[in-house]
């Protein structure tokens, strides 16, 4: 199959040779939430379904469980400090893996109601962990333990470093999926794939202004899925949004513009950038991962491409 289709025509210069995909892991139900540990020179992602996380190193290319059972982990990041965080369908909360191991509840309740599923999360500067809160792990006992929900809608949530407090943020999603804000925190963007729910549910990702005080405005969709759904996603240096959907990833300048398309051979759940030198985008794909090399300069290469969105002719 063809791997690449470019809107924009120089969309192929962003991705090292021909930028087929290599398979690095399979055998997985449902894989989520990749993250990758500079620290460890490892890639680690969930296997919802199979209540299993795993991680592949770098160096041998070896796969090992990395938690196991995993509280039916979904999404993870990590914090400022190299921390891994996760959010877990089974325990309904947002969970931080301590440098000694240990595991610390970042948030687990909202006015006194358990959350229902935190499923993707991101670190801002100040130390505020954000999350969203759909209820994928409560719907069923496939992605966690079947159960109502307790708050019976489903937010964005931020949780305040300095109080621990956790505050509803944006309350006005069907079901909040992937979030990231670019480079300068100027923007926060949001998934909602509430079309899993709803026969004519949002399938797009929005984006808000991000003010003083982290104060959000706006709230317009960024852009609309064409092929299954959004879900996971993340930004590169110059405000580029690549993002997981039905047929692979999809870029897109930061006005919306679609500048290209990254086929997989199946749908895209996540995805993340990393790699001993950062220019590796691993994908969790359905029932496998793919790594994916960038052209050495991918980051912050923009001399071919107008971000304005207007695109330039062959």
């Amino acid at each position: 199959m063809t791997t690449l289709l470019a809107i924009h025509p120089h969309f192929p210069s962003l991705f090292a040779g021909n930028a087929t995909p290599e398979r690095i892991a399979g055998g997985g139900k449902w894989v989520e939430g990749p993250a990758y540990l500079p620290s460890h020179g490892c890639l680690v992602w969930s296997d919802i379904p199979n209540n299993r996380m795993l991680c592949w190193n770098e160096a041998t290319g070896a796969v090992s469980d990395y938690r196991n059972p995993s509280r039916f982990a979904n999404g993870h990041t990590l914090d400022w400090e190299g921390r891994l965080v996760s959010c877990e369908h089974g325990s309904r909360s947002v969970t931080r893996q301590e440098a000694d191991g240990s595991t610390t509840t970042i948030a687990s309740h909202w006015q006194g109601k358990r959350l229902n599923s935190p499923n993707d999360v991101v670190v801002a500067r100040d130390g505020a962990i954000w999350f969203t809160d759909p209820t994928y792990g409560i719907d069923s006992d496939y992605e966690g333990y079947k159960a109502d929900s307790e708050i019976g809608a489903c937010h964005v949530y931020r949780v305040d470093p300095a109080s621990g407090q956790c505050e509803s943020a944006l309350t006005d999603f069907v079901r909040p999926n992937g979030l990231a804000f670019n480079a300068n925190e100027t923007r926060l963007y949001v998934a909602d794939t509430g079309r899993t729910h709803m026969t004519d549910g949002p399938k797009h990702i929005r984006v808000f202004n991000v003010g003083p005080g982290y104060a959000l405005s706006g709230g317009a969709v960024f852009a609309d899925c064409d092929v299954g759904l959004f879900d996971g996603f993340r930004l590169d240096a110059l405000g580029r949004v690549w993002t997981s959907a039905g047929d692979g990833v999809h870029c897109y300048a930061p006005s919306g513009a679609l500048l290209g398309k990254l086929l997989l051979p199946e749908s895209a759940a996540n995805l993340v950038f990393g790699g001993a030198t950062g220019c590796d985008l691993f994908v969790c794909a359905t029932s496998a991962v793919y790594r994916v090399r960038l052209a050495a300069d991918w980051a912050t290469s923009s001399a071919s491409m107008n971000m304005a969105g207007t695109l330039k002719p062959v």
